[in-house]
């Protein structure tokens, strides 16, 4: 079965209540005290985990696509809205929009946006990624799908906890991996420098596209990060 929404946003709350948020935010201002969590499904409905295990082909679509749309078939069941859904595409350089809306229904990219790689996933500062990690304190981007949860505000202004669905990225809330602004986020640099700042792993936009971001994908939906192996 699906989660409600009261019981999507009160798991998300919950899980991040007791996280460190050493590596892109600081506390949010006010957050509400999360109503009591009854115990996660430890699976899908047996429908739904058969559709999970036999997952579409698109095969006209960009690799990366089609990937991001077979994991939305595995998690389907943990993601309530499935219309569209966020794809990161790790393969391109920084100073190229490389977060794309996708609509799950045709495969098309409807809008991208500039969006920064983690510091540890690029020690050099060249403007590619070159490794992922989930590791906490890696400052690293990690592979894999998110389910987007609460909006806050916190030091990076409005903000929104994502939760990994994968073993790749399952410490995103623990490691405070979120969608946020950023000044480093900034065509300007492209201009000077080649490539846009880094961050801590988080999903940092210009500061006046965050919240088109945001409101683009709300809560519930996938985000997919990833990267063409001979990229």
């Amino acid at each position: 079965m699906e989660f409600s929404r009261r019981h999507f946003i009160g798991a998300a709350l919950a899980a991040a209540a007791g996280v460190s948020t050493a590596s892109c935010v600081t506390a949010p201002r006010k957050l509400a005290v999360p109503e009591p969590v009854p115990p996660a499904p430890v699976g899908p409905p047996p429908a739904l985990a058969q559709a999970a295990a036999e997952p579409a082909v698109h095969a006209e679509l960009p690799p990366l696509v089609a990937e991001a749309l077979a994991a939305l078939e595995v998690h389907g069941w943990r993601i309530p809205n499935r219309d569209r859904i966020g794809l990161v595409d790790f393969t391109l350089p920084s100073r190229e929009p490389r977060f794309h809306l996708v609509d799950v229904a045709t495969g098309q990219i409807e809008r991208s946006w500039l969006v920064a790689h983690g510091s540890g996933s690029d020690p050099s500062a060249t403007g590619m990624l070159h490794r992922f990690s989930n590791a906490p304190g890696s400052n690293a981007s990690s592979r894999g799908a998110y389910l987007t949860a609460n909006a806050y505000y916190g030091q990076h202004g409005r903000s929104q906890r994502l939760i990994g669905l994968d073993p790749t990225n399952d410490l995103a809330l623990d490691r405070a991996i979120v969608i946020h602004g950023a000044a480093y986020v900034d065509r300007a640099l492209i201009a000077s420098q080649g490539r846009i700042g880094r961050s801590q792993g988080c999903f940092a936009f210009e500061p006046h596209e965050v919240a088109a971001v945001m409101d683009q994908l709300g809560e519930g939906r996938m985000i997919y990060a990833g990267k063409m192996e001979n990229g």
